[in-house]
């Protein structure tokens, strides 16, 4: 069973197999991104991997790795 932390309202934390946090965004359905629900189309890539819970749905959240400097 993973450990979910809740970091915000809409932001969560999941450890996975190896103990290392994987962040997640929560959306509302009127609020979800327009690449939401496609694997590819045309030159773009789409989110097709998301889970629900407690009334939104989680989207891995893709951080830029300069906030990581």
């Amino acid at each position: 069973m993973n450990k979910i932390k809740f970091t915000s309202k809409n932001t969560l934390k999941l450890y996975n197999e190896f103990g290392y946090p994987v962040k997640y965004k929560g959306y509302d359905v009127g609020s979800l991104p327009p690449r939401f629900g496609f694997k590819y189309k045309e030159d773009k890539e789409g989110i097709y991997q998301w889970f629900n819970y407690k009334g939104l749905t989680w989207v891995l959240d893709k951080d830029h790795w300069s906030k990581f400097l």
